[in-house]
C-alpha cells in the first residue's frame, strides 16, 4: 500500500521533462534535397559545387550552409537572395518525396503518452521547417513549441537554440533530452546542459561520440533515454 506522498514521488522520479528535436536528419532526411537545391542555386549563378562542400556546415543553418560554401570558393553572394532562391527550388523538389524517418511517429507518440513536453529546435528558417513538417504529415501544432533559425542569433554549435527551446517549454535544458544527428548539434546540446541522443543519419558513431546515447534510428532508442 502506498503511503502519503509516495504516489507523487513515483510520478516525478524522473528528471526528464522535455524533448528538443532537431529537424533535418532527426525527424526527416531532407539533407539530399537541400543540398541539391543549394547546388542548383549556385549553378544558376555560374558556380559548380560538390555535395561534400556542404558537410562542414550541416546543422549550422542555411546562412552558414550556403555562405560557408561560397566562402570556400571565394564566390560572393547576397545571402538572403541566395537563401530565398534555394528555398524556392527546395519547396518544389521535396513534393511527394519526404517521409518521417524510421521510429519518429512512435517516438513522438511515446513522449506524449509520458506527458513530456516536445519542441522542434532547428537551425533552418521557418519556411523550411513548415515545409518539411507538412510533407511528412506532422503538423506544427503537434509540438508545444518550435524554434527556427530566424529566432536566434548564434547558431549551433552555440547552445542558444536549445536554451531558447527549453525556455519556451518552461524548462531548464538540464531537464531536457536533445535529439540530434549532427556534430554541431550534439556539441550545442551538451553545452546547453542537456542529455543528447544522437541518430546516425548523417554522421558516424565515432563522430557523434560526445552524445549520451547513439542509435541508428529512433525505433532503436533504449528505454533509458526517456527515463533519467
Amino acid at each position: 500500500m502506498l503511503h502519503e506522498g509516495e504516489l507523487d514521488f513515483n510520478l516525478n522520479k524522473f528528471m526528464i521533462k522535455g524533448i528538443l528535436f532537431d529537424m533535418d536528419g532527426v525527424l526527416v532526411d531532407s539533407e539530399e534535397y537541400i543540398c541539391k537545391a543549394a547546388m542548383m542555386m549556385f549553378e544558376e549563378k555560374g558556380l559548380t559545387v560538390m555535395p561534400e562542400d556542404f558537410l562542414p556546415f550541416v546543422g549550422a543553418g542555411e546562412n552558414r550552409y550556403l555562405g560557408g560554401v561560397a566562402e570556400k570558393y571565394h564566390f560572393p553572394i547576397e545571402i538572403d537572395e541566395a537563401k530565398t532562391r534555394t528555398y524556392e527550388i527546395y519547396g518544389e523538389i521535396i513534393k511527394g518525396n519526404l517521409q518521417p524517418l524510421e521510429g519518429v511517429i512512435d517516438f513522438i507518440t511515446t513522449c506524449k503518452q509520458k506527458s513530456l513536453k516536445i519542441a522542434v529546435a532547428t537551425s533552418a528558417d521557418e519556411v523550411k521547417m513548415k515545409a518539411n513538417l507538412h510533407e511528412i504529415g506532422i503538423p506544427v501544432e503537434t509540438f508545444d513549441a518550435t524554434v527556427n533559425g530566424l529566432m536566434i542569433k548564434n547558431k549551433k554549435p552555440d547552445p542558444e537554440i536549445f536554451i531558447t527551446a527549453a525556455n519556451f517549454l518552461g524548462l531548464h535544458p538540464s531537464e531536457c533530452l536533445v535529439v540530434e544527428d549532427a556534430i554541431n548539434g550534439v556539441e550545442a546540446g551538451k553545452k546547453a546542459g542537456a542529455k543528447v541522443l544522437a541518430v546516425m543519419s548523417s554522421f558516424t558513431r565515432e563522430q557523434l561520440k560526445e552524445a549520451d546515447w547513439i542509435v541508428e534510428n529512433l525505433a532503436e532508442h533504449p528505454p533509458e533515454v526517456l527515463k533519467w
